[in-house]
Order: structure tokens, then C-alpha cells, then sequence
């Protein structure tokens, strides 16, 4: 199992904000997400938004710290990259 986090390097709502993804799975991913006592809601597209207070608690529970990129890189390595889609623009008037 290895889950991976970056710092808490991303303001949204007032406070910081880490990214944790899994390089395995979606499940694993929430499986550990849920032990850390994460909510479900946090989940976006293919990580956990999480705030710098638990960044701590995750790396304790064995989530590994890396760099953004690397996150990144990791999750693209592991096919679970889930992109947003792109802006759909109605017919041109």
C-alpha cells in the first residue's frame, strides 16, 4: 500500500490544502482516507483534498510526503489520472 501526500501548499477557503493520492487504487485510496477520518466529500476526481491540520496524522499513518510534481507523476505512472474534462461550448450563434 503506498499512499502519497504533497505539503499543504494550497490556500482554498481560509486555510491550506495537501493532495493524497494512491498509486494502486481508488480503493485503497479511500480506505485510507477513511481510517485518517477524512469524509468522502473530500474526494475530487482522483485524490483527497486535505487540510494542513491532518498532514501529520497521514504521514503517521504511513502516507508517504513527496513534492507536487512527483504526486503528479506518481498518479499519471499509476493510470489513475483523472483529468477535468473540457469546457463544452454551445453551437456558435
Amino acid at each position: 500500500m503506498t499512499v502519497y501526500i504533497d505539503r499543504p501548499l494550497w490556500p482554498a477557503r481560509g486555510r491550506l490544502w495537501s493532495h493524497m493520492v494512491s498509486d494502486m487504487s481508488y480503493e485503497e485510496l479511500h480506505t485510507f482516507a477513511e481510517r485518517l477520518g477524512v469524509p468522502r466529500r473530500a474526494f475530487d476526481r482522483d485524490h483527497y483534498d486535505v487540510p494542513a491540520e491532518v498532514y501529520d496524522a497521514a504521514i503517521g499513518l504511513g502516507a508517504t510526503p513527496v513534492g507536487s510534481q512527483e504526486l503528479v507523476t506518481r498518479l499519471i505512472g499509476a493510470g489513475l489520472r483523472r483529468r477535468k474534462s473540457p469546457v463544452r461550448r454551445g453551437p456558435a450563434a
